[in-house]
């Protein structure tokens, strides 16, 4: 699975700090947080028709993430609404579109990681594309990753922060198996995430997800949780090995680059009957009825 270049997205305009700069000029100063040592926050939001699916969550995570990490002067709701509507008026975007919300604790007097040295308030950068669901919904193949999660003692996964080297080189295995993404343990040996997705897995028409000790407790996933709950969906949360999931009747993965898509593969075991499963299709379709009534608009 390679996402693909969209020519829709050749001349689209960057919000840097309120500047809106065309993508080959766009770019950050080498002092800047983000460059010195990935040290940021950021969010992946989706725009449909009728609005931003899940929007106020997205910007409440970012903010509960920015304070874990004490960056200060924090933009609010509406600042962060202005300028994503300011950036999709701009580029002339109502639908089909990946939003890509950071936000760096900006640039420094000089090179280092001590906090003090940025005093200039944060960077925001808004970069919108045009992105379909990035997975293919006939099925995905996991692999997985010598490469584990933090538990939280280590560094709380409640912070969705900018410092993403475990889930590349756990990408850059899965590349290397021939697989779609990587799956990850936590330091116990059960299943965390993949490097980019939640993942749900059906036994006996039961499903099961793990419990966020070593991953952030993802929107969509809440979503899918709650999706579960509300249709008489029988729902567990707990600890998952790896030789349950390779049993599992059907396995799917949740987020919102991909939205919900079905994982027909684990360690070059088929899950159930290599097909998308029933119960992954009834989510699905549930799923897409809770896009279309419940996004929300920019402003």
């Amino acid at each position: 699975m390679l996402q693909q270049y969209d020519q829709r997205n050749a001349d689209i305009l960057i919000n840097i700090n309120g500047d809106l700069v065309h993508r080959n000029q766009a770019g950050v100063s080498p002092f800047d947080s983000l460059v010195q040592g990935g040290d940021g926050v950021w969010e992946g939001l989706r725009l449909y028709q009728n609005g931003i699916f899940r929007l106020e969550a997205h910007l409440d995570r970012l903010h509960k993430s920015a304070k874990a990490i004490a960056i200060e002067d924090v933009p609010s709701h509406q600042k962060l609404k202005h300028e994503i509507a300011r950036t999709l008026d701009a580029n002339d975007m109502t639908d089909g579109v990946h939003i890509r919300l950071t936000l760096s604790r900006g640039l420094k007097i000089t090179s280092g990681m001590d906090p003090r040295l940025n005093q200039s308030g944060p960077t925001l950068i808004v970069l919108a594309e045009y992105k379909a669901p990035v997975y293919d919904r006939a099925g995905l193949s996991l692999a997985t990753s010598s490469i584990r999660r933090f538990r939280a003692d280590m560094l709380d996964p409640v912070i969705h922060h900018n410092n993403l080297l475990q889930s590349i080189m756990a990408k850059i295995e899965a590349n290397a198996a021939g697989a779609d993404d990587a799956l990850m343990l936590d330091d116990r040996g059960f299943i965390a995430e993949t490097n980019a997705t939640h993942l749900f897995f059906v036994h006996g028409g039961v499903v099961s997800t793990s419990r966020v000790l070593a991953c952030p407790d993802g929107i969509t996933r809440s979503v899918v949780i709650n999706l579960c709950q509300n249709n008489g969906i029988a729902l567990t949360v707990r600890d998952i090995g790896l030789a349950e999931a390779y049993q599992a009747d059907e396995c799917f993965c949740t987020g919102t680059m991909g939205e919900l898509a079905s994982v027909t593969k684990i360690d070059g075991r088929s899950i159930g009957d290599g097909g998308v499963g029933p119960v992954t299709r009834q989510l699905q379709e549930l799923f897409a009825a809770e896009v279309r009534a419940c996004c929300e608009p920019v402003l």
